[in-house]
């Protein structure tokens, strides 16, 4: 009996694979009885004077197309695959046929492509198979020597009873997967987009991408030609499942190549070690692609390794949860939303994972717009173990073109699981964009691809890792003050809050709306303000947050070291009234001596301040450095440290965001080559105060005024104090 389940699935595959090739060779002897009767034949019927009993009738007549109409009714076919009678017309005229020659070559050409497919598809059955039937081999000889726990003899089946119902519930799930492949294969591949039935109803949440992709090629052209059909589409609906489905194995395809291959695809760039992407050797490379390029947008295309120290199916899920996500990529990602799981994968992890999600991107500079995308998310682990996470845009479906400004291109990352819990991770960045609002003196660093490229992506990626890794860790690092390994958890926690809010409000998310005080000038003070009702994490009332952005011609790393070190605090911070900061606590969370969170302390007169302490919180990697503080009580921050819930501790946090200006090099001398001068950092300067406890009043113009004056006297000292001492 369990050997017979065993081979359930194998012969409901066997028998599918058949019927497969039985239809299809049905299929395709109907079509060759229709080519031979019009599409490559021509009967010459006698005419009157002609008609004599006794003669034997003339033979057919095969007419052989030459290579230039072949070729014009192959490129045709690309752009419409259905034409109808006008355009066959002017077809038949241009290359000197029949419209009924054309009308049959344009369907042997769909029969063709639909045998394709299908060939392709039995070829996957036919390799799954092959696969239960090795599982089934090695189950087989597992039980002829499988023991029994409690005597160590011999195990009779009937011992075996929680592997077989394991083994049922597997076969059960193949079985459905199966049927769910075909049912799709059916319905839907190799049939024009306009013969969907647009159904109300949703499909299954769990759907197989195991689909062969050669006969998507018309589809996805005429997805991203955004005819009046999708846009008129609102939401996701039973015809656009199908479409989704083989756009992702198609975006997938696309995104190991792009992983894998080298020159002359991708090519080193000259100015930096950056892989750049050959637009040419793209479009031989990839002559479909997922869709046309967007006129009026510009493409942006890297490629980035790195080895980081994370488990792979630890990467996968936080790529595959958007809360993850969002919380693990923060300077990088403003908001993100799952609209629709269309699959939540098999065999109990997130392999055929399919979601179809939004997300902002942004720079943490109010100068720099962000980017939205609309696109589909698929996961996929592939034969040689190798995971795989790919993004595509579905900007077309929407019912309005919000998203045209930014169209994401396969992008995403391939994850390679390596010894000691550490895996490698290749990632690629292509997007097309249109960045003409982006100011000018943020233009160099967007175009050298470290504000949205690949780079930036490994790079926060691999901090955030080390970061985790320093949480989790039982070691406590030379030098840290706070050594209860609960006290360390619960305060690392708390700064990865104050880290989040302070990137969520110091961007130029649509969430939020930014008025510029004065002038017109990269370097004005831009406010928005907030209520705070009900959020344990924030103080009630209105909350009033001030940015301004600039260039400083001073390197990043020098920037960074002074506003860090505490020792040169009463520089810069104003609210300190000149006192002294000391270091009451340290907790190092990574290999560069600049990653850490700080306890800090003001010395100052001020009697109100000496129930406050400063929560900071400073990260550095290749691509841009954070510091980030804000006060907090001293009562809350003991239950923290103690290790209590970090959660109800109220924060506002302000901070530093200091960026590279993107500047190219020149005989070792960094020139911005919007400013025309020496290289240097930017920086971007953010503060958050609470100007009124009582949620519902009315902000203050003194309040504003006050901000406003805060924010540009801590600007003037950090530029008179930075620029003197380097000077």
């Amino acid at each position: 009996m369990f050997q017979q389940n065993m081979f359930d699935s194998h012969n409901f595959l066997l028998d599918l694979s058949h019927k497969t090739s039985e239809n299809e060779m049905d299929l395709i002897r109907d079509d060759e009885f229709e080519s031979k009767s019009g599409a490559d034949t021509t009967e010459l019927a006698p005419s009157g004077d002609d008609q004599d009993p006794n003669k034997r009738p003339k033979k057919k007549q095969y007419h052989r197309h030459t290579q230039h109409q072949i070729q014009e009714l192959e490129a045709f076919f690309k752009e419409c695959p259905h034409p109808d009678d006008k355009q066959r017309k002017e077809l038949g005229k241009r290359l000197g046929l029949e419209p009924l020659q054309i009308k049959f070559w344009f369907q042997n050409k769909r029969t063709q492509m639909k045998a394709h497919h299908e060939r392709h598809e039995n070829t996957q059955l036919r390799n799954e198979n092959e696969k239960l039937r090795a599982e089934n081999i090695r189950y087989k000889e597992a039980l002829t020597t499988a023991t029994c726990p409690n005597c160590g003899g011999p195990a009779a089946v009937g011992e075996m009873s929680f592997d077989e119902q394991h083994l049922r519930i597997e076969n059960a799930r193949l079985r459905e997967e199966i049927d769910r492949i075909s049912g799709i294969a059916a319905k839907y591949v190799g049939k024009p987009m306009l013969n969907y039935p647009q159904l109300p109803s949703p499909i299954p949440p769990t759907r197989s991408l195991d689909l062969g992709v050669a006969n998507f090629g018309h589809q996805l052209g005429e997805m991203y030609n955004g005819g009046a059909l999708l846009r008129s589409i609102s939401g996701s609906t039973d015809a656009d499942k199908p479409m989704i489905i083989e756009l992702a194995v198609a975006a997938m395809e696309e995104l190991i190549r792009l992983a894998e291959t080298r020159e002359p695809l991708w090519i080193q760039s000259s100015e930096n070690s950056a892989e750049i992407l050959s637009e040419e050797e793209y479009a031989r490379t990839f002559p479909r692609g997922v869709g046309p390029k967007s006129l009026g947008l510009k493409s942006e295309a890297s490629r980035e390794s790195a080895v980081v120290i994370m488990n792979h199916i630890n990467l996968v899920e936080i790529l595959m949860d958007v809360n993850q996500w969002t919380s693990f990529f923060a300077g990088l990602v403003s908001k993100a939303t799952t609209l629709e799981v269309l699959s939540t994968g098999v065999a109990g992890n997130y392999n055929g994972a399919l979601q179809v999600m939004t997300a902002e991107f942004q720079v943490p500079s109010p100068l720099v717009p962000t980017r939205e995308n609309y696109f589909v998310r698929y996961c996929k682990q592939h034969a040689d173990g190798t995971w795989a996470v790919v993004d595509v845009s579905l900007d077309n479906l929407r019912p309005t073109s919000v998203m045209s400004r930014c169209r994401r291109r396969p992008s995403g990352c391939l994850i390679q699981e390596l010894p000691n819990g550490y895996s490698k991770v290749t990632w690629i960045e292509h997007v097309e964009v249109d960045d003409r609002a982006v100011n000018s003196i943020y233009r160099p660093l967007v175009n050298s691809g470290m504000a949205f490229g690949a780079k930036r992506w490994v790079a926060t990626l691999d901090r955030q890792c080390e970061r985790l890794a320093s949480v989790m860790a039982n070691n406590i690092p030379t030098g840290d003050v706070i050594t209860s390994p609960e006290g360390r958890k619960s305060t690392l926690k708390l700064a990865e809050r104050m880290v989040m809010s302070f990137c969520a409000g110091v961007g130029a998310s649509t969430a939020h709306t930014w008025t510029t005080l004065s002038g017109s000038g990269a370097d004005d003070v831009r406010v928005m303000t907030r209520k705070s009702i009900d959020d344990p994490g924030r103080p009630p009332g209105i909350v009033l947050s001030a940015a301004t952005s600039f260039w400083l011609p001073v390197p990043t790393k020098r920037v960074f070291d002074f506003l860090r070190n505490e020792n040169s605090r009463n520089e810069w911070d104003i609210l300190s009234n000149g006192g002294l900061a000391q270091e009451m606590a340290h907790i190092a969370n990574g290999r560069n001596s600049g990653n850490s969170v700080s306890l800090l302390r003001v010395n100052s007169g001020n009697s109100s301040q000496n129930n406050m302490l400063i929560l900071q919180e400073s990260c550095t990697d290749s691509t841009g450095s954070y510091v980030i503080y804000a006060p907090v009580d001293i009562a809350a921050m003991n239950v923290v440290l103690s290790g209590g819930d970090p959660d109800y501790v109220a924060l506002l946090p302000s901070g530093f965001a200091i960026l590279p200006d993107g500047s190219t090099t020149t005989n070792g001398v960094g020139i911005n080559p919007e400013t025309n001068a020496a290289g240097g950092s930017l920086l971007t300067v953010a503060f958050q105060i609470l100007v009124d406890s009582v949620p519902t009043a009315k902000l203050s113009l003194g309040s504003v005024a006050t901000v406003n004056s805060l924010i540009k006297c801590t600007v003037e000292r950090i530029k008179a104090s930075i620029v003197c001492e380097s000077a």
